[in-house]
C-alpha cells in the first residue's frame, strides 16, 4: 500500500484535533487506527479511480429507488467504537441509524460504523492490510462488507456473523437482507 504510517504514541489527538488535522490538509487523506497510528494514504490511480466511482454510483441509484438509507464516498471519515478513523471506499448506513445522529455528529466525522461498505484494492494495496481492516470493520458492527480484488479477480464476502466468503470473478453479489433487491455484478478487471 501506497501509504505513510506515522506511530503518535507519545502524541496523543484528540477528536478534535485529528478533525481539525484532516480540515487543515484537505488536499491529504488521512485515517487513525484504533491505537491511535496516523494514516497518510496516497491517491488512487485512473483504473481504480473510475471503478470506485462506478460503485458509488450503482449502490447511490439502488438507495435513491429505495430511499432505505444513506450512501458514502470514499471521502467520509468515520469513527468507529474501537476509536479508529476509518475511509471506506463505498459506505452505506440505514436511514434511521444516520438521522439518530444528531447535526453536530453528522457534519464531523460520524461517530458510527456503516452497515455496509465495499474496499477495492488498489494495484498498490496490500491484501492482508485490506482484510485486517475489513475483520476491524465487523468488529465495529458492519453487517456486510465486500473486498474486490481485481489483481487476483475474486471478492471476499465478510458478514457479521464472522464467516468469509471468497468468490472468483464475474459474479454477482447481493446486498442479501442488508441492503434488500440491490445486486452488483463485478465483472472481470484487466
Amino acid at each position: 500500500m501506497n501509504s505513510l504510517t506515522l506511530n503518535l504514541d507519545t502524541v496523543r489527538m484528540s477528536d478534535e484535533q485529528f478533525y481539525q488535522l484532516c480540515q487543515n490538509n484537505r488536499e491529504l487523506k488521512f485515517e487513525r487506527t484504533a491505537t491511535g497510528e496516523l494514516i497518510i494514504m496516497s491517491p488512487v490511480g485512473g483504473d481504480s479511480g473510475n471503478r470506485e466511482a462506478e460503485l458509488t454510483i450503482d449502490l447511490g441509484i439502488w438507495n435513491r429507488q429505495t430511499n432505505l438509507g444513506y450512501t458514502f464516498s470514499s471521502s467520509t471519515i468515520f469513527k468507529l467504537p474501537n476509536g479508529a478513523n476509518r475511509s471506506p471506499d463505498v459506505a452505506w448506513i440505514r436511514k434511521e441509524r444516520w438521522e439518530a445522529l444528531n447535526a453536530e455528529q453528522r457534519r464531523k466525522f460520524p461517530p458510527i460504523a456503516p452497515d455496509f461498505i465495499i474496499e477495492l484494492r488498489s494495484a498498490t494495496d496490500d491484501l492482508e492490510t485490506l482484510q485486517d481492516k475489513m475483520r476491524e470493520y465487523l468488529n465495529a458492527g458492519i453487517r456486510l462488507a465486500w473486498l474486490i480484488n481485481p489483481q487476483q479477480q475474486q471478492v471476499e464476502i465478510y458478514r457479521s456473523d464472522g464467516k468469509v466468503e471468497v468468490r472468483n470473478l464475474p459474479t454477482v453479489l447481493s446486498g442479501e437482507n442488508i441492503l434488500p433487491g440491490f445486486q452488483l455484478t463485478v465483472p472481470c478487471y484487466s
